[in-house]
């Protein structure tokens, strides 16, 4: 049975803040198997982190957490970057057309582009799984919601931190029992839905600072547009 944090991000995302080797040391100080490094609609730091895995005795799994016109789709297993803007099936089909696998993280949460209130059920059903736990939770209603839309629909369940800092990895995991210790062997064990979610709530000081780094990375960009 694999460890695997399969939602966090680098500083490569806009609201991230350290680099890859800090992620990957701590998901190597923290005992897990295998690590996909998913920043926002952006792959190069996830590649760079699927490279240098080895060193930490990790598996490096290669992802994004892509904007689809819907909401969050996570892409992992990908080697190229899917553009943002694609209607939520399109998504599914660049994603797969890479070999990859289309993982939905916090589908009930409008306020973090969930995709569940801008698509039918069974489009949300047509994805390869489902994050059932969302380690930045604030009632855990939502991390129910969908579970139970997971369990009704026989889909594979995962797990994430969705880590925005270093230290956050590791909240949320995704036990694998995958048939070898590979990127393929994750990627085909968690579509045969062979994965047990384990997860633990990001302490309130550690989201609201997330969420506040966040802001003011957006704002600097935004005045960097304005007067560069």
């Amino acid at each position: 049975m694999l460890s695997a944090e399969l939602h966090c991000h680098s500083e490569l995302s806009f609201d991230g803040r350290d680099p890859v080797d800090l992620l990957l040391a701590q998901a190597e100080a923290v005992g897990l198997d295998a690590l996909a490094v998913t920043d926002h609609d952006e792959i190069d730091a996830s590649l760079a982190a699927a490279e240098r895995a080895a060193d930490y005795d990790l598996i490096g799994i290669p992802g994004s957490e892509v904007s689809s016109a819907a909401g969050h789709v996570l892409a992992l297993g990908i080697g190229e970057r899917v553009p943002a803007g694609l209607p939520f099936e399109e998504t599914l089909a660049r994603i797969r057309e890479q070999d990859g696998i289309a993982v939905v993280p916090h589908p009930f949460q409008r306020s973090r582009s969930g995709v569940a209130p801008h698509i039918t059920r069974d489009t949300l059903a047509s994805a390869d799984a489902i994050e059932t736990y969302n380690s930045r939770l604030l009632t855990g209603r939502s991390n129910r919601r969908a579970e139970r839309f997971a369990e009704t629909n026989d889909l594979p369940m995962t797990a994430g931190s969705d880590a925005h800092i270093a230290e956050m990895v590791g909240q949320a995991v995704t036990e694998i029992d995958a048939d070898e210790r590979s990127v393929d062997g994750v990627l085909d064990a968690i579509r045969a839905g062979r994965t047990r979610v384990i997860g633990k709530r990001t302490p309130w000081r550690i989201s609201f600072r997330q969420a506040s780094g966040g802001v003011k990375r957006r704002i600097k960009a935004r005045i960097a547009g304005v007067f560069g």
